[in-house]
């Protein structure tokens, strides 16, 4: 089975991904594929990052048709070097969104593309700053739904764009896809932006 040179195989979960995407004007195709995102005994959020985003590029080119362009993306939230995965709860999102509150983070974005053997991967770190943060509002936060799926504990394009008193890097790669530099990537391999709809 032959692809399509013009369509994009994203693997990934994220409606966040492809919405951003389509965004650009990059028709996408989802291939379903799961890896190990277990960080490694003293792995460096960088290198974690990047090793997941490879992981699951190379997934997504086993899973996609042959010749197949695949883009993988996958976004960490760092305080002190340690990585802020999704919640398990409601208190350990609490105890996330406290530990953000009134200090500077990094988000770490990393995104690959590949066809075959060829794979090329960029990472875009990113400095988010929260204000400080009430107690009644981070309770109020978990109640609304929007920390449980979020690495963090938190969506920037959502509700918590409230919290952000600054932002140094890309926007889109908080969202969880550096745009500008997904579109370079995407060049290199034949794929367009702005295709018509």
């Amino acid at each position: 089975m032959s692809s399509d040179r013009s369509l994009l195989y994203l693997a990934s979960a994220s409606p966040r991904r492809r919405e951003l995407l389509e965004q650009i004007g990059v028709p996408v195709r989802l291939v379903r594929c799961a890896v190990d995102e277990q960080p490694l005994a003293d792995e460096s959020a960088e290198s974690y990052v990047q090793r997941v985003t490879r992981d699951k590029v190379r997934a997504g080119v086993a899973l996609a048709p042959a010749g197949a362009v695949v883009l993988a993306a996958d976004t960490a939230v760092v305080l002190d070097g340690t990585i802020l995965g999704k919640p398990r709860d409601r208190d350990d999102a609490l105890r996330t969104l406290r530990a953000l509150s009134g200090r500077e983070h990094q988000v770490m974005t990393a995104v690959a593309v590949a066809r075959g053997d060829e794979l090329q991967v960029r990472l875009v770190i990113s400095r988010v700053r929260f204000r400080p943060l009430a107690e009644a509002e981070l309770a109020a936060y978990w109640d609304t739904g929007e920390p449980q799926d979020k690495a963090g504990s938190y969506g920037i394009q959502g509700l918590a764009a409230v919290f952000v008193a600054h932002l140094e890097g890309s926007y889109s790669a908080v969202v969880g896809l550096p745009l500008m530099e997904t579109a370079e990537l995407l060049d290199r391999f034949g794929i367009r932006c702005w295709q018509a709809r």
